[in-house]
């Protein structure tokens, strides 16, 4: 799959890293990085406001087909019940990349990728529809 960022053939792989770009805070300005904060990702209506407000909108430069991979890519490791979600909420600063809140803050980081994946099944419903049509594999 190329990538979203370029016309040339560069080769885009999803990563669940990609799904909370909405929430890294190392490039944001102070006060949109203590807006994000005074939503608690541990409590369910605040949880659905940060993804409907900072992590699906977060995702909206990704093409239909780059959303569908994503979403697939969530989906399998979701399935994967040993799968460690707390990794995803721990700084890279390799990368600079720090989500807003920590590993140690997210309290069900399972649960908030679960909740993530069923909105994002909901908003995305119809370009998700259209993609799983195509053949993936001349993308």
């Amino acid at each position: 799959m190329k990538s979203p960022f370029s016309n040339v053939d560069l080769s885009w792989e999803p990563r669940l890293s990609y799904i909370l770009a909405g929430l890294d805070i190392c490039d944001c300005e102070e006060g949109v990085r203590e807006n994000i904060r005074t939503y608690n990702p541990n409590v369910s209506q605040d949880r659905l406001r940060i993804i409907k407000i900072f992590v699906l909108p977060g995702l909206e430069y990704l093409s239909y087909r780059h959303r569908f991979a994503l979403f697939k890519f969530l989906e399998v490791t979701l399935a994967n019940r040993g799968f460690d979600f707390s990794t995803q909420f721990e700084a890279d600063y390799d990368e600079y990349s720090a989500v807003a809140w920590d590993e140690t803050e997210i309290e069900d980081p399972r649960g908030f990728f679960e909740e993530i994946y069923r909105l994002a099944g909901e908003e995305w419903k119809d370009d998700l529809q259209k993609a799983s049509l195509e053949d993936q594999s001349t993308w």
